[in-house]
């Protein structure tokens, strides 16, 4: 609103068409007031109202009529206060804020917060005979913008708790400058991919969710909880706290979170470790409290999981033992440093080698002979499995393209190989190099193996049996649904595994497991490998309950590829007559990891 009716002066008579063309103007003015997206106010040196446009009286929720031409701008500002367009301050004290005297001599600006919850920019500009224009922006929508972009850089979009960055900031604090007393826990769910594959990442975001709602109602007030990412969360104790009240609430977060639920009908029961680090105990700054509680949780993972354990520099000194193997590891694989022993399987009719196991085996320089029971887990959690395996299975069938036709060779295959594309390709590719018969190669896997991704690996392992390549499931009886396996994939071969044959002498149980493996395969067609075998007696159970094949210590010990002319001669030696095998093949040697 514009005030253009000024009387001209006396004896001065202004021409109509001087008053045409200023009213033509103002009114181009008045337009473009009014049309601006911001509001204006004018007041003079007494702090009367000049002009204003209707958006400034809208931006602070009042009518274009109630903010009228000459009213005093305290007048305009109790207005405001009734409808909430204020800062929690009265009139007078908002007067003493926007008018000091730096803000009357030079343009100022500051954004003010009004108790509506509006956020609005108010820039003033000085005139020369002391009074005012006013601006105002209603940044609200701006701020908002802002202040999501904000929360969602230092937040989980799934779970809405604060991030790994803003974890960081917690803690620095929590430490201060001289590194006080606080407790930092890394929670981790236990193979919470299987929930996934299992049912689907939509319940797998649910559980997380749900964990997360778990762990914020178990810890105490005034600890910071957050999510880092996958399934991974941590937790700040600030102040000082004892190693044992933290493992007492470390194992009190485990009990919550392991409670049995039902997730869109699905019944989940989440297992969850912990690592615990200690300021200034293990640690003084953020990177060191962090890398520590790491630590002790991937040693509760190493361990199998389901534990909490408070940081020790030993889990230090493991780590580095850890990455120094490791290093051997891909320096063992890219000088073809690794070797292959074999160890016989033998029929208990006839009394023949019908095949070798191809056993890897690894000498590390200035260490010996390292157990696979050490290397391979290594291998298969960094990936070095990959190359491992494809170096294997082209190693094992060009030793067995030398041998005698009618003899197989059989190579143990990890989950991580399944996982991991190229299997069917090394498979082929090292049946290409070597010449060997398709039908010659059989390919071990493990139940568990076969669960953790069960349609992807049946499919691999179907294309594999297209080719004519033997599948045996290794380690039968120890999975956790050995029937429904059976049930699921055709195997060429079972191989009863080493715990059932070692109590074979001992229980009637581990006889009647025997019996029922070997019914059962036969039945369905499948040969049946009794393996770990190392006495007459365990030899002769096998023998009478029908076992087809035996392997082990009794026999042999697995052996380099140059010992095998000798072993299949020495098993050839005792021919027919001697079967079931009355005496191994060799004399008992020294035992190994197999």
């Amino acid at each position: 609103m514009i005030d253009v009716k000024a009387p001209p002066s006396p004896g001065h008579a202004v021409p109509s068409r001087e008053i045409a063309s200023l009213q033509a103007r103002l009114q181009c003015y008045e337009v473009a007031l009014g049309n601006v997206s911001i509001g204006i106010a004018s007041f003079d040196s007494a702090n009367r109202l000049l002009l204003r446009n209707d958006r400034y009286a809208y931006l602070y929720g009042l009518l274009p009529a109630q903010v009228r031409v000459g009213m005093k701008l305290h007048d305009l500002l109790a207005l405001r206060a009734a409808v909430g367009a204020m800062p929690d301050m009265s009139a007078d004290e908002y007067l003493t804020l926007t008018q000091t005297e730096d803000s009357m001599r030079a343009p100022t600006g500051r954004v003010i917060e009004l108790k509506n919850g509006r956020v609005v920019v108010v820039r003033f500009q000085p005139l020369p005979d002391g009074g005012f224009v006013s601006t105002h922006e209603d940044i609200t929508e701006r701020r908002n913008a802002e202040n999501r972009v904000a929360h969602m850089a230092r937040h989980d979009a799934l779970t809405g708790l604060p991030n790994r960055a803003l974890l960081r900031e917690r803690l620095d604090q929590a430490l201060g400058d001289c590194g006080r007393p606080c407790a930092v826990m890394s929670l981790d769910l236990d193979d919470f991919k299987t929930v996934n594959d299992a049912f689907g990442y939509q319940l797998g975001d649910m559980v997380l969710r749900a964990t997360a709602d778990r762990l914020a109602q178990g810890l105490p007030p005034g600890t910071f909880l957050a999510r880092l990412g996958a399934d991974e969360f941590a937790v700040v104790l600030a102040g000082a706290t004892t190693p044992e009240a933290t493992q007492a609430l470390a194992e009190r977060l485990l009990r919550d979170v392991g409670r049995p639920h039902t997730i869109e009908g699905q019944p989940v029961t989440p297992i969850a470790s912990i690592g615990i680090a200690l300021a200034p105990r293990d640690g003084t700054n953020v990177d060191d409290l962090l890398r520590h509680a790491d630590l002790a949780l991937s040693t509760v993972k190493s361990s199998g999981g389901g534990q909490a354990a408070l940081f020790s520099p030993t889990m230090e000194s493991a780590v580095q033992r850890r990455r120094a193997l490791q290093a051997d590891l891909r320096t063992a694989i890219a000088d073809d440093a690794l070797a292959l022993v074999y160890q016989p399987v033998a029929d208990l009719e006839s009394g023949h080698v019908t095949g070798f196991e191809a056993l890897l085996r690894w000498d590390r320089p200035g260490h010996g002979r390292v157990s696979p029971a050490e290397f391979i887990p290594l291998a298969e959690e960094t990936g070095l499995i990959v190359p491992i395996g494809a170096w294997v299975l082209r190693h094992a069938c060009t030793e067995a393209a030398r041998w005698p036709r009618r003899l197989r060779v059989a190579v143990n295959v990890s989950a991580a190989q399944f996982r991991a594309p190229g299997l069917y390709e090394a498979v082929t590719g090292a049946l290409a190099v070597s010449g060997l018969a398709a039908s010659r190669l059989e390919l071990e896997i493990t139940e568990s193996a076969m669960m953790q991704n069960w349609q992807e690996t049946a499919g691999t392992l179907q294309r594999l049996k297209q080719l004519g390549v033997r599948v045996a499931m290794d380690d039968f009886g120890t999975g956790y649904s050995s029937l429904g396996s059976l049930r699921k994939f055709p195997f060429d071969k079972i191989k009863i595994d080493q715990s059932f044959v070692r109590e074979l002498s001992a229980t009637t149980e581990s006889v009647a497991i025997v019996r029922a493996i070997v019914a059962l395969c036969g039945a369905l067609g499948m040969t049946t490998t009794a393996e770990g075998v190392e006495t007459r007696e365990q030899l002769a159970i096998l023998a009478e309950e029908g076992c087809t094949e035996v392997q082990g210590y009794l026999f042999s010990m697995p052996r380099p590829p140059s010992d095998i002319a000798e072993m299949l001669a020495q098993f050839d030696a005792a021919g027919p007559a001697a079967s079931p095998i009355r005496r191994p093949a060799f004399a008992a040697g020294p035992r190994e990891a197999g």
